[in-house]
């Protein structure tokens, strides 16, 4: 034992930050980059084919994959090196992206929609080895950089994704970017085969196994401790409705309106996403003046009342100032409205049980994204444009009427976090 602790330090050791920062950066460039095609890219793509609305609302149910991964993350602990989970995930990817190339979008077949699930699947899984892996592999002193380089990487691969790619079909075509895109991701399973071992990268011992039950549901007991969590539960699933139903459309939208893969690319695709970055940045300081419950109250009216913007764009005669304009103030607000929600579901989790807590807490969330994103469609071609994007500002409000039993229920929560064990409440 006390050779092998030695041989691990020595490892984690030879690994500078430096190159630490390096891995970081690849790796989550390289998670980010499905998530944007499949989300960002392929609905531009179908909608180009001629796919109905509805179908590609549809296609969110493929969303569920980044959804639940929670319940098969314990896989990746319990089973295999995470290093080897990453590079079969790239690896399917990379197939999974290189038969798009031979797929006929235009009918939205099974073949079409195996290919989408198998991208989906493996996207996933290879979130959950690759945040498994960067936690074994960073010091806790090296985690506040490397965060900063994560997300930035992220936020990149997001902006390749649906911008410079969906850009780039404009110029190449489809078949020739899907095809750059799988030759993307086989670079980046051929420099996982580089990537260092760190220690902790094993599966946990057989008599871990026998707790993973527990490990589920220990964590969700101090939430149903404190009455009136049903509340908290509807507001989760609420507060991003609008948003969330908005979004699958706007894409589509875009090409209706006689947009080219460059402007496409170049606007929600780019502009949009540094749009939210902006808005997250501003919102996590108003967040910290405020307090999240005052944050939540006038940014998610701003989040709302955004989506009224593309309504007028759809109501109004095609102009291009107007979809710029919708673009950056929807993305601007959906990032200000993120931030104090993201703020209190981390408030809300114990620091024991953060990680589960919160994934868990995101996962309920994530499902409004494909529960909304699935009917997006059919509500889209029933009620055109423009009265379906002024319907998404409503949907937002049975979240902020929620608030007051929120912010009840959220004081006695901090109470019961603050008492000590065994203390009487």
């Amino acid at each position: 034992m006390r050779g092998s602790g030695r041989r691990a330090g020595r490892t984690r050791a030879s690994v500078s930050g430096a190159r630490k920062l390096w891995w970081v950066a690849i790796l989550y460039f390289a998670e980010g980059f499905p998530f944007g095609i499949v989300n960002d890219a392929v609905p531009v793509y179908l909608r180009f084919n001629g796919v109905r609305l509805a179908d590609i609302g549809l296609l969110n149910l493929v969303g569920l994959a980044w959804t639940l991964k929670f319940l098969w993350a314990p896989a990746v602990d319990l089973w295999g090196d995470r290093r080897h989970w990453v590079l079969a995930c790239q690896i399917a990817l990379t197939v999974g992206l290189g038969v798009l190339v031979v797929l006929e979008p235009g009918q939205l077949g099974w073949p079409l929609w195996i290919v989408l699930a198998a991208l989906a699947l493996a996207s996933a899984t290879q979130d959950i080895a690759i945040d498994a892996y960067t936690i074994t592999l960073l010091d806790p002193e090296e985690m506040g950089p490397a965060n900063g380089v994560r997300v930035t990487g992220y936020r990149i691969a997001l902006i390749a994704a649906g911008g410079l790619f969906v850009a780039a079909a404009g110029f190449i075509g489809w078949p020739r970017t899907f095809a750059l895109a799988a030759a993307l991701m086989g670079l980046a399973a051929v420099g996982t085969l580089g990537i260092p071992q760190v220690p902790g990268d094993r599966p946990f011992p057989p008599q871990s196994r026998q707790r993973l039950r527990d490990a589920l549901w220990t964590p969700l007991q101090p939430f149903f401790a404190v009455p009136g969590f049903c509340a908290v539960l509807l507001f989760i699933l609420t507060y991003k409705l609008g948003d969330m139903a908005l979004g699958p459309m706007v894409r589509p939208f875009w090409v209706d309106q006689q947009f080219s893969p460059v402007q496409i690319g170049a606007v929600p695709g780019t502009l949009g996403v540094v749009s939210t970055i902006l808005g997250a940045l501003l919102g996590g300081a108003l967040t910290k003046r405020w307090g999240f419950v005052r944050a939540l109250w006038i940014l998610g009216i701003m989040q709302a009342a955004s989506n009224l913007v593309y309504a007028a764009a759809a109501l109004l005669p095609p102009s291009t100032m107007w979809m710029y304009a919708a673009s950056a103030v929807e993305s601007f607000c959906g990032g200000l409205g993120t931030a104090p929600f993201l703020a209190f579901l981390m408030s809300i989790c114990d620091k024991v049980y953060a990680a589960t807590q919160y994934a868990l807490l995101s996962a309920l969330f994530g499902l409004t994204r494909v529960l909304a994103g699935t009917v997006s469609g059919w509500a889209a071609e029933a009620f055109g444009y423009g009265a379906y994007f002024a319907m998404t500002f409503f949907l937002a409000w049975p979240a902020l009427l929620l608030l007051p039993l929120v912010r009840k229920w959220s004081l006695a929560r901090a109470a019961a976090m603050r008492r000590p064990a065994g203390a009487e409440p």
